[in-house]
């Protein structure tokens, strides 16, 4: 490697993180049902929307990369300061809906792989807790990205997976021709999926994180590589489960339309291609990765989102002492979700109903994003010119599809 390559290779690895890690929990349990229900349902049909999600997901995030670089506030602090605090409530009520089901949803997928092994549901859902709350609770906002990356990293099994399923490569291609945009159910899947991979968490979760990390718009350009580079793993990720799915009961279109609605389903429709032992082995660790950095991000961005809104302090380099609200809020949502699982134990079939539930909300979210972006910066800084277009079409089509499905969801088309 060059020696004038070390000092960007350098500065580019003390500035990654807050993209890496959002993107490594966008595939969080719920995303990853849903794009296992997409490909067995539908086969390979859905895999081109994955793809396309790619550079969609890059511009939603690169927004709160300009947000956070350029102001050094977070989401719902900025809405506050320009909006006035009703509007920022009713942008956190928006969050506190989605953390929720995520929050639900992450739980679930932990319980679900428990039961896989025997383990009791008390052990499987209290040690997650507890260890999420011990992270947060004593270490700084470094060390709880690192965790972070190094357990969102295991989430790459699902990439062998899809190669241990053996995906038949003209089958792929083919699909990209036969894509059955009149079918009311497909609609829902497409729905689902854009609220699997754009959800509202992931805005406030991002720009905190930045913030929280220390960098400024001389970072920006780092940022959104990292941004970048984690879009591509995430939609990997997703891509690699769908072709599982399609590969191993799919079947090209066959599959059946409500037979993956829990982990335990999954991992049995997975275990063919590696073996039951084997099989079942790695689905786990890849989905207690995934459920795991989600549970930390989703948490994370409540937390920091209440802090914004209420105007209290919020930072993983502050004390418990001297940001109670923030501790709090974060504390209370762990505990929450991982009781509501124990009491309720069938929640992870809500799964597609919460993804959708996401793309409902998605105008209020980008709707935020996109007046910020383009107004509360200042000149050189804010979204501008041809970029500031390809935002507003980008956003358009992708709210207008899942708008659509989330009409197809409720009977409404």
């Amino acid at each position: 490697m060059p020696s004038a390559s070390l000092p960007r290779l350098n500065a580019f690895l003390k500035t990654a993180g807050p993209g890496l890690v959002v993107m490594l929990a966008d595939t969080d349990v719920g995303s990853l049902i849903t794009a296992a229900q997409s490909g067995a349902r539908w086969g390979y049909s859905l895999l081109l929307l994955q793809i396309l999600l790619i550079p969609i997901l890059y511009v939603v995030q690169e927004l709160t990369v300009r947000l956070g670089t350029a102001t050094g506030r977070g989401h719902g602090e900025l809405i506050r300061a320009r909006y006035g605090p009703v509007w920022a409530w009713i942008s956190y009520g928006g969050l506190v809906v989605a953390g929720i089901g995520a929050i639900v949803t992450e739980f679930s997928g932990i319980a679900g792989i428990g039961d896989l092994f025997g383990v009791p549901r008390l052990v499987c859902l209290g040690l997650p807790a507890l260890l999420l709350l011990g992270l947060v609770f004593t270490g700084g906002y470094r060390r709880v990205e690192v965790v972070a990356l190094a357990v969102g990293l295991f989430e790459l099994v699902f990439i062998g997976l899809a190669i241990a399923a053996r995906p038949n490569l003209g089958e792929i291609a083919t699909s990209f021709a036969h894509i059955p945009l009149g079918d009311g159910q497909y609609r829902v899947l497409i729905a689902a999926n854009i609220g699997a991979v754009i959800m509202p968490w992931m805005i406030f979760y991002q720009q905190s994180a930045i913030v929280d990390k220390g960098l400024g718009w001389d970072h920006a350009r780092n940022s959104r590589i990292d941004t970048l580079v984690g879009a591509v793993i995430s939609q990997c990720v997703m891509g690699a489960i769908l072709i599982a799915a399609a590969a191993t009961i799919g079947k090209a279109g066959q599959g059946t339309r409500n037979g993956l609605e829990t982990v335990g389903d999954l991992a049995g429709a997975f275990t063919p291609a590696l073996g039951p032992w084997l099989g079942q082995m790695v689905f786990g660790v890849g989905i207690i990765a995934a459920a795991f950095v989600a549970l930390n991000v989703v948490a994370l961005a409540l937390a920091w989102g209440f802090g914004d809104v209420m105007g209290k302090p919020h930072s993983l380099e502050q004390s418990l002492r001297e940001a109670p609200a923030f501790y709090g809020a974060f504390a209370l949502v762990v505990a929450a979700g991982a009781v509501a699982v124990q009491l309720v134990p069938n929640l992870v079939a809500l799964n597609i109903a919460v993804e959708v539930m996401n793309a409902l909300l998605l105008p209020l979210a980008l709707g935020f994003l996109i007046l910020l972006a383009t107004r509360a910066l200042p000149e050189g800084k804010r979204v501008a010119g041809a970029y500031k277009w390809v935002v507003y079409v980008v956003s358009g089509v992708t709210i207008a599809f899942a708008l659509v499905g989330v009409l197809d969801a409720v009977g409404l088309l």
